[in-house]
């Protein structure tokens, strides 16, 4: 049964492997996280595992790189398999307002479809609350229509469309 952990070294054989899906997939832009791993971590097995202690450190003010706000990262596995990444913002900048929002989430190719990216922001959703958020910024680009009915199966009301997102607001309880 998947579910959300902490980045783990265990999961580095399938992490690899579900960045190169992402990078050969054709339908979607690259996401942002896998651009932003470390080459050397995909590898050399302690590289990996500076980039997994990197990840969890953010969820702190201390740990967190120039640009960024702290954020809790989580894997959504099942077993040995990494299926897909969340991130949650614990706060939110004038851009990530507009751009990002509270909470993200990609699901690998591989394994779209299957009602993961529904079950990922369900099991996010009180991990926010903890955080003190009471209701989540949630958003998606305006043509993702699978994005758009996992945020409103998780109970996302339409905040506004612009230019390129939809932006909706998750409650968290």
């Amino acid at each position: 049964m998947p579910e959300l952990i902490d980045p783990t070294s265990k999961l580095r054989t399938s992490f690899v492997a579900a960045v190169k899906e992402f990078r050969a997939d054709q339908d979607y832009p690259v996401p942002w996280f896998v651009e932003d791993v470390d080459p050397q971590a995909l590898v050399d097995p302690a590289a990996f595992e500076a980039y997994t202690v990197r990840v969890i450190n953010e969820r702190t003010a201390s740990g967190v790189r120039p640009g960024f706000v702290p954020m809790t990262t989580l894997w959504w596995a099942d077993g040995e398999r990494f299926l897909g990444r969340m991130a949650i913002r614990h706060h939110l900048t004038p851009a990530l307002e507009k751009w990002g929002g509270h909470i993200g989430y990609d699901v690998r190719p591989s394994a779209r479809r299957q009602g993961h990216a529904t079950a990922m922001l369900a099991a996010a959703l009180p991990i926010a609350k903890s955080l003190g958020i009471s209701q989540a910024l949630v958003m998606c680009d305006k043509t993702n229509v699978a994005s758009r009915r996992v945020i409103e199966a998780n109970g996302g009301q339409l905040i506004n469309v612009t230019d390129q997102k939809r932006r909706y607001w998750v409650p968290t309880a």
